[in-house]
């Protein structure tokens, strides 16, 4: 039998092994458990995922449409038009509280329960916390708006169908060729939400367990709201992230009008990564050995917001030196270009519909002539006040055709064109269409003035 070797008398023990940090990946999948064993995060997952096919699918039914709505006019005509509808509504309201409700009290959380002792003992790297509280909260916001998009599309399919959709130019668009630009809008809208989300970051991380943390990203987003409605110049209305939310609506336009919609992404993107490293700094110079800690006012105005208010700052300054337009971008000349591009595409449709010769836009040569305010006005900016004539010929007759509209253009560009006679051409009437009688698409339309567009 072997005898055992027995320590020295008088050697040091053996030191214990060191303890190794926890990966990011173990913390990312806590994190994301944590964050889905909520109710209410069942609760938003489930209602993402179903309310919005519910939602679709029943308006889609009505006999009264949200034509105020840009797409809600075309609702009954193609699905495709569903998932836009529900676009415009998250951007405003739904996607700004599902960032606060996610990212907005993923660090006040363990301030209120007092768990940054466990979490701190058991991970051993505030950085590695951060970064498996941020991929989770990213986590759980993709799959929300994921299911935003795919429900709308799914209800409005299957109650209407894959027809094509009526473009922002009048333009008709295959249904392969809607899906892909669909599906673009909704990548586009991840952008400003993702700012959103880092802004609730940093105010969970800012604000410590008050409740302000949580109605950041709102509030945020309802200030961006209330900017875009104002009458800014082009390129302050470009610095802010929240403009991404509306400049999807380049992409329903031949060509795409894509310039204010990659600056709108780019912006936000910037927004998003900037706020995210705020909040890490504010993060790892935190007191944690105070239970009582409650937000560092002064760190984090130093920190978040004179940092995102000179982002603003310079690229105001970037994107106005940038683009070539200035103002309200909203000029005369633009408004009569784009009137008379729907207007070409749409007589076409109306033909169609009504089994009449066929005619193309450069056989109708189209032109409008638009004033504001009776030409008392300056000719540009926003309001519902401008009034357009257009022109156009057809083959063989030899009397030139006119229409009169009235407009009300907002301020990110979107107009919508109210038919004033002659009530044969742009009156309210029904034509009959693939999916039913439908108004006279002449009537009213929707239609999106490029602000940077100098052509």
């Amino acid at each position: 039998m072997t005898a055992t070797t027995a320590p020295a008398t008088g050697s040091a023990p053996a030191e214990p092994p060191a303890a190794r940090r926890v990966p990011v990946f173990r913390g990312y999948r806590f994190e994301l458990v944590k964050l889905v064993s909520q109710w209410r995060i069942r609760l938003l997952v489930t209602a993402c995922w179903i309310a919005p096919a519910l939602f679709v699918a029943g308006v889609s039914e009505q006999s009264t449409l949200p034509a105020d709505t840009l797409f809600g006019r075309w609702m009954h005509a193609t699905g495709w038009a569903g998932p836009l509808v529900m676009l415009g509504f998250a951007g405003t309201w739904a996607l700004p509280l599902l960032t606060s409700v996610v990212a907005g009290d993923v660090f006040a959380a363990e301030d209120r329960l007092g768990t940054w002792r466990h979490l701190l003992v058991a991970v051993r790297s505030p950085t590695r916390i951060f970064l498996a509280k941020a991929l989770a909260s990213l986590t759980v916001i993709l799959l929300l708006v994921a299911g935003l998009a795919v429900s709308s599309t799914l209800g409005g399919l299957l109650a209407v169908g894959d027809q094509p959709l009526v473009g922002l130019d009048g333009h008709l668009l295959a249904p392969g060729d809607t899906a892909v630009r669909v599906l673009l809008a909704w990548a586009a809208a991840l952008a400003p939400t993702l700012a959103l989300a880092a802004i609730g970051l940093l105010g969970s991380v800012a604000l410590g367990r008050s409740p302000m943390g949580l109605l950041l990203p709102p509030v945020v987003a309802l200030a961006m709201s209330v900017a875009q409605m104002l009458p800014l110049p082009v390129a302050v209305r470009l610095a802010l992230p929240g403009y991404a939310y509306t400049s999807w609506n380049g992409l329903f336009t031949s060509p795409a009008q894509l310039a204010p919609l990659l600056t709108g992404v780019t912006v936000s993107l910037v927004w998003a990564v900037l706020a995210t490293a705020l909040a890490h700094a504010l993060f790892v110079r935190r007191d944690f050995t105070n239970p009582a800690y409650d937000g560092s006012g002064r760190r984090a105005f130093t920190l978040g917001v004179l940092p995102l208010a000179a982002l603003t700052a310079v690229t105001v300054g970037a994107v106005a030196v940038a683009t070539p337009s200035t103002g309200s971008g909203i000029h005369q000349d633009k408004v009569q270009k784009s009137l008379a591009t729907v207007f070409a595409h749409l007589y076409r449709l109306q033909t169609q519909e009504l089994h009449r010769p066929a005619v193309t836009e450069t056989q109708l040569g189209a032109t409008a002539a638009c004033t504001k305010s009776d030409g008392q006005a300056a000719q540009e900016g926003a309001g519902n006040d401008w009034r357009c004539v257009v022109s156009w010929h057809l083959p063989g007759v030899p009397v030139t055709g006119t229409a009169v509209y009235q407009l009300d253009i907002t301020s990110d560009g979107r107009f919508v064109a109210d038919g004033d006679g002659p009530k044969e051409v742009n009156g309210y009437f029904l034509v009959r269409t693939p999916t039913g009688d439908a108004p006279n698409p002449l009537w009213q339309f929707d239609g999106n003035v490029d602000l940077l567009d100098t052509q």
